[in-house]
């Protein structure tokens, strides 16, 4: 089953389990996030990425030049330990791991958790890359893909138990965007998914894809 027949299968399990108020709202709040375009002024296919350096789930610093060295490197950004949709895109990627370092390429993926929360996706999701704290998020920053999440948003997670300071270890509810780029071993990205719909993640497949684009 690929990814999104993955998403598919929660969508419909969420309908069935959540108030029609409440899908109504997170539907409406998703629609005027996507009006918005905020991807538009994000990296894209063709942009040469600056260097950065954070710190993966083990404590260890982890540089993009010194991935970049070995090979691409793919780069996804996720939200958070809560989010179901981020659950089951880091597994796919996951799942994908040996067809990506069969083309000599990284995975690591980014959010804005502290530490040990970090930690504690990694292990959750027994996932085999490395996952990379960006506190604050002055990567997603530099990527152009933060946004604020809706005040309704935010009161409605926060009534589901979700504790933001708890993974954050804020409360300003900034966030980025899902995107996933593949990026080559002179810095520039070749493939780029950006989506404001949180829901939208990139298939594993296209990814590998992409890969095999730069092998040709």
């Amino acid at each position: 089953m690929n990814l999104k027949a993955q998403i598919d299968a929660y969508n419909v399990q969420k309908e069935a389990d959540l108030p029609t108020e409440v899908l109504a709202l997170m539907n409406t709040t998703n629609e005027e996030l996507i009006a918005q375009h905020i991807r538009d002024n994000a990296l894209q296919v063709g942009q040469k990425v600056k260097n950065f350096s954070l710190l993966n789930h083990r404590g260890e610093s982890t540089e993009l030049a010194t991935l970049l060295a070995q090979g691409p490197v793919i780069v996804s950004f996720y939200r958070g330990a809560w989010c179901p949709y981020c659950n089951l895109e880091l597994k796919a990627l996951n799942d994908y791991l040996p067809q990506f370092k069969a083309k000599n390429a990284q995975l690591i993926a980014i959010s804005p958790q502290l530490p040990d929360e970090t930690l504690s996706t990694a292990e959750k999701n027994a996932l085999e890359f490395d996952v990379l704290s960006d506190v604050s998020n002055t990567i997603a920053s530099q990527f152009g893909l933060l946004f604020t999440l809706d005040e309704r948003i935010q009161k409605l997670y926060t009534g589901f138990g979700i504790d933001f300071e708890h993974y954050y270890g804020d409360k300003s509810f900034k966030l980025p965007l899902p995107a996933t780029y593949v990026i080559d071993q002179n810095g520039i990205i070749t493939y780029a998914f950006i989506s404001e719909d949180y829901t939208l993640r990139a298939e594993p497949e296209n990814v590998l894809a992409a890969l095999q684009l730069e092998n040709i």
